[in-house]
């Protein structure tokens, strides 16, 4: 099941699989003349444990920054199990030479054994050599934003157990999916709710806002940038710049931003992909039956919008034990007239 996309300057398409438990024969692969070709290598796509530094263990988002290199988000959380240190990190890939450049190991204290690192954007105008922001979304442990010095390698968690970072349970919150409740149902009939939190993340098009919305929620909020930066300020001072951004009418898995300042929302009960004006107006992108669970976004320079479709409330967790996904997965493409915001 692909869960992230991303496209480089030059239309390179890159796509990950975290392992959920499909063989999965590469984490992170480039798409190159119709094939998944293993990226940057087969090496790194052959972990030895959940500890390895080395080699990505279970990657849930790719991106590519504005300096045009690829990040690669590792959970270190094959089958969403407690992590180990030396697997949750964040690696950088230069383009230019296909080799790893930079590789950032969380501490126990930032990557909770119950964390579950989601999505990641990157600020390169703060500090030496840039910032960048990630949504920790587990089902298990707290939630919150982890904020990464990628000169450093430094990182600290922010909004940690925030409600705006938690999900929303039942009866609350009700999510229906092709008409059944969205949630974990065992074959013994057990229903337990999806508590998926802090999931979609995106930075508005001057960087001062980071948007993030929980997974099991229709509520999307933003913080500001300066206060999520800044070690000095206490949390308090942090959770105070934090806005309702009122109600989606969506459960969303991703989020975006164009260089119009338009915000992108997924659409997972209905199939589409919507977009918030910088009026505050909505509108829809698209609405397209084979959007089965929109996952990821991603604004390439082609003035593209990019969508992975994978399927995700149809496994077998969330449908008492039959597996009701068919084959294709698909990434999908649509045309936006927008670029990429570029913060550096």
């Amino acid at each position: 099941m692909p869960t992230g996309v991303s496209v480089s300057d030059s239309g390179r398409v890159f796509v990950n699989f975290p392992l959920w438990g499909d063989d999965v024969p590469a984490t992170v692969v480039e798409l190159r003349d119709g094939r998944a070709v293993p990226y940057p290598d087969e090496a790194w796509n052959s972990p030895s444990g959940q500890d390895d530094e080395g080699a990505f263990v279970s990657v849930q988002s790719i991106v590519v920054d504005p300096a045009d290199r690829l990040w690669v988000l590792d959970t270190g959380s094959p089958l969403f199990e407690p992590t180990q240190p030396g697997g949750p990190k964040l690696v950088c890939v230069d383009l230019a030479t296909d080799t790893v450049a930079q590789v950032i190991t969380f501490d126990p204290e930032v990557a909770l054994p119950t964390t579950y690192l989601n999505d990641v954007r990157f600020d390169l105008r703060r500090g030496e050599a840039g910032v960048a922001f990630v949504t920790d979304s587990s089902d298990q442990g707290p939630n919150g934003i982890i904020v990464v010095d990628l000169a450093s390698g430094q990182a600290w968690r922010r909004l940690h157990d925030h409600p705006s970072t938690k999900a929303v349970p039942p009866p609350e919150l009700r999510m229906v999916v092709e008409g059944a409740e969205f949630a974990e149902r065992a074959e013994d009939g057990t229903v337990s709710p999806v508590l998926m939190g802090s999931d979609g993340i995106a930075l508005s098009a001057d960087g001062r806002r980071l948007f993030y919305c929980p997974l099991a929620g229709r509520h999307w909020y933003s913080v500001d940038t300066d206060a999520l930066a800044d070690r000095t300020r206490r949390d308090a001072d942090v959770a105070a710049t934090v806005r309702d951004e009122g109600d989606k009418g969506c459960i969303s898995d991703g989020l975006e931003t164009d260089d119009q300042g338009r915000l992108y929302v997924t659409d997972g009960d209905h199939d589409a992909i919507h977009r918030r004006l910088p009026d505050g107006r909505w509108e829809t992108v698209v609405h397209d039956s084979r959007l089965l669970w929109p996952d990821t976004l991603s604004v390439a320079a082609d003035q593209h919008l990019y969508v992975t479709a994978n399927q995700l409330y149809r496994q077998a967790k969330y449908q008492g034990g039959e597996d009701r996904r068919r084959y294709p997965y698909v990434l999908f493409r649509t045309p936006i007239g927008a670029g990429p915001v570029r913060l550096r």
